[in-house]
């Protein structure tokens, strides 16, 4: 369960990210460290991701979250790229990543595997689809336990 303000932080978030041509892929407020770390991760569609591009979204986004007053008292700003280990599980984050590596882990041996390795076609209601070595293969949904991006 992500915490009350993440939908506001990434509406807030969005808009600036397509000024600097980034997309916002997620947001997590953990309010378990003292001071409590607010982080959002970006992604750089056309390239890889930049310390450069994750300066620019902080100094941008700083500015307007000081602004609206959405946290009160001090906090850390963190932007960071999803990295190679990232699990998705949003809509927004299945579109983003679609054409990328990923990793998919089903719950019992669906066709003989738990674990699938391939291209992130797509997810609908019905399954998680991925690219074999150009042969599309459609996990069923209720099998899929996690699927996250591989290296």
């Amino acid at each position: 369960m992500s915490h009350p303000i993440i939908n506001r932080v990434i509406e807030i978030a969005t808009p600036i990210a397509e000024s600097l041509d980034l997309e916002v892929v997620g947001a997590v407020f953990q309010t378990n460290q003292r001071p409590p770390v607010l982080r959002v991760d970006i992604r750089n569609p056309t390239d890889g991701t930049s310390i450069d591009d994750c300066e620019r979204m902080s100094r941008a986004l700083e500015s307007t979250l000081d602004t609206t007053e959405l946290i009160s008292g001090a906090y850390v700003l963190e932007i960071s790229s999803p990295g190679v280990s990232r699990q998705l599980s949003t809509d927004r984050e299945f579109v983003s990543f679609r054409g990328f590596d990923v990793l998919v882990y089903t719950s019992e041996p669906y066709q003989g595997h738990q674990e699938w390795t391939g291209k992130l076609i797509r997810r609908d209601e019905e399954s998680v689809y991925i690219n074999q070595k150009g042969r599309a293969i459609a996990i069923p949904r209720h099998l899929v336990v996690q699927v996250k991006l591989s290296d």
